[in-house]
C-alpha cells in the first residue's frame, strides 16, 4: 500500500491491522468523506467500484481518496507517534507480566503473591 492502493488479495494482513490502527488513532484528523471511503474499503470490505457506485464518484476519486488518506494517516503517525508508542506500551506490560509471574514462582509468600496478583490485575485493567 506503501506504493498505491493494492488489489485486496495483494494486501497482507499486517497492512491491514496498521491502517485500521492508524484509523482508530488519526481518523478524526481526517475529512468525513476519506473517512467514509476508508471505512467502507477496509471495515466493509467493499471493492473501489463498490465505493464509488456507493458514494455516486468514479472509481479513480476512490482510489485517489485512500491513497492520500492512508498517506496522511501514515505522516500522523511519523509525527505523533501514537501508534509507535501504544505498541512499545504492550510489550513492556507484557515483559512485567511476565517478570511478575517469575516472581510469584519463585516466592512461596502469600502477601507476594497477593501482591503479583494486584499489580498484574492493575496491568490487565490499562490493557483493556
Amino acid at each position: 500500500m506503501a506504493n498505491g492502493i493494492q488489489d485486496k488479495k495483494d494486501i497482507n494482513l499486517e497492512q491491514i491491522t496498521e491502517i485500521s490502527q492508524l484509523f482508530d488513532l488519526y481518523g478524526a484528523l481526517l475529512t468525513e468523506k476519506k473517512r467514509e471511503v476508508i471505512r467502507l474499503y477496509h471495515e466493509d470490505n467493499l471493492s473501489l467500484a463498490e465505493i464509488a457506485e456507493e458514494l455516486g464518484i468514479s472509481r479513480a476519486a476512490v482510489h485517489d481518496s485512500l491513497q492520500s488518506s492512508e498517506k496522511a494517516l501514515r505522516e500522523y503517525e511519523e509525527k505523533l507517534g501514537m501508534l509507535a508508542d501504544y505498541k512499545n506500551r504492550e510489550k513492556l506490560l507484557e515483559t512485567i507480566k511476565n517478570e511478575l509471574t517469575k516472581i510469584k514462582d519463585a516466592s512461596g509468600s502469600d502477601d507476594n503473591t497477593s501482591a503479583v496478583k494486584r499489580i498484574t490485575k492493575i496491568i490487565e485493567t490499562m490493557e483493556a
